[in-house]
C-alpha cells in the first residue's frame, strides 16, 4: 500500500431425479371346480429415491479469492510492480465487506467524528515527524454499504477541517448505495509490504513523503486526499496502472458496481459533494487519470 500511494504521488503529485422402481409379488391363482385358492393381492415396492442437490457455483468476482493479498509482483525498473492482466476473479470484483468494526446498531446513516483515539493512533501510519500533528486529526466512523447489498462501519482519519464537511461526503456515499469494500485506517507494516496489485481499501490519511524528491509531503500526509475503491478506480497513464492488476477498469466505458463514473448519478453526486467541499476529482484530469483520487489542491 505504501508502494500504491507513494507511486501515485510520484507521477501525479438439474440433476435428474430417477424414476423409481418397481418390483411387482408374483401372483399365484389356482381355479378348480371344486375350490380356488387365492394369494395375496399384488405388493409394488418402490426404491428409495435419490435426490442429489445442485451446487450452482458463484459468480466470478463475489468470492474473496484464497491467494489476494499473497502473490508478490515482480518489480519494474521504475519501482513499480509488474503491470499484468487482471485475473478473472478480479475483472467484476464484488467481494463482501470484512466487519472490522463490529456490528451496526442501525440501518440509518450513523457518523461520528472526533479527536483520533490513542489505539487508532498506535495503529495507524502517524509517527513523530509527521507533518500534521495529532491534534490537527479527525477520526471518523461512518456507515456505508458494501457490494453485498449491507450496511457496514468504515473509518478514516482526516484533516480537522474538513471533518464534519468529510462525515457529509460519506453520508452521500451512503444514501446513492455506492458500494464501498473496505473503509479503514492503513499501518506502517501494509505501507512497507511488496505490491501484490490488487489493494482496494478506502482510505485518507497516510503519513508519507513524496518519493523522489528532496523534501515535500503527499497530500494524504496531511489528511488532505483520499482514495474511493482504488481497485475500481485506478491510476492510469500510458502504460502506468496502479493497482498493478487492475487494468481491466481502465476500460470505463464498462461501467460495474465501485466505479466512479461521471455519467452513473451516484457517482456524479459523490463528485458533486467532494467539490461542495473544495476538493478536486482526479478522474477529471487530462494527461493522466486518476478515478480514485480527491484531493484538497487537486494533486
Amino acid at each position: 500500500m505504501r508502494r500504491l500511494l507513494a507511486v501515485l504521488a510520484l507521477l501525479v503529485a438439474c440433476t435428474s431425479q430417477p424414476q423409481p422402481t418397481t418390483t411387482a409379488t408374483s401372483v399365484l391363482v389356482t381355479t378348480s371346480t371344486t375350490s380356488a385358492t387365492t394369494t395375496a393381492a399384488p405388493t409394488t415396492t418402490l426404491a428409495p429415491a435419490t435426490i442429489t442437490a445442485t451446487t450452482i457455483p458463484p459468480e466470478p468476482g463475489t468470492v474473496r479469492p484464497d491467494w489476494l493479498g499473497t502473490r508478490i509482483l515482480p518489480l519494474r525498473p521504475d519501482g513499480l510492480g509488474e503491470i499484468q492482466p487482471t485475473p478473472e476473479e478480479l475483472v467484476n470484483r464484488r467481494f463482501p465487506t470484512i466487519d472490522l468494526l463490529g456490528p451496526l446498531e442501525s440501518d440509518e446513516f450513523l457518523g461520528t467524528v472526533g479527536p483520533v483515539p490513542i489505539d487508532v493512533l498506535a495503529r495507524s501510519s502517524w509517527h513523530e515527524g509527521c507533518p500534521t500533528a495529532v491534534e490537527d486529526l479527525s477520526y471518523l466512523v461512518v456507515t456505508f454499504f458494501g457490494f453485498d447489498g449491507q450496511a457496514h462501519k468504515g473509518e478514516l482519519i482526516v484533516n480537522a477541517r474538513y471533518g464534519e464537511g468529510m462525515l457529509e461526503v460519506m453520508r452521500t456515499v451512503y444514501e446513492h448505495r455506492f458500494p464501498l469494500e473496505q473503509m479503514r485506517v492503513i499501518t506502517d507494516l501494509e505501507l512497507d509490504a511488496p505490491p501484490t496489485g490488487d489493494s482496494n481499501d478506502t482510505t485518507s490519511f497516510v503519513c508519507r513523503p513524496v518519493v523522489a524528491q528532496d523534501s515535500g509531503w503527499s497530500m494524504h500526509a496531511y489528511g488532505l486526499a483520499i482514495d474511493l475503491n482504488p481497485f475500481h478506480n485506478p491510476y492510469w497513464r500510458e502504460e502506468v496502472v496502479v493497482p498493478e492488476l487492475a487494468s481491466a477498469y481502465t476500460d470505463r466505458a464498462e461501467l460495474r458496481p465501485g466505479m466512479l463514473d461521471p455519467d452513473d448519478p451516484a457517482a456524479i453526486a459523490i463528485i458533486e459533494a467532494f467539490a461542495d467541499l473544495g476538493w478536486e476529482w482526479g478522474g477529471n484530469w487530462q494527461t493522466l487519470k486518476d478515478w480514485m483520487h480527491f484531493s484538497e489542491n487537486g494533486k
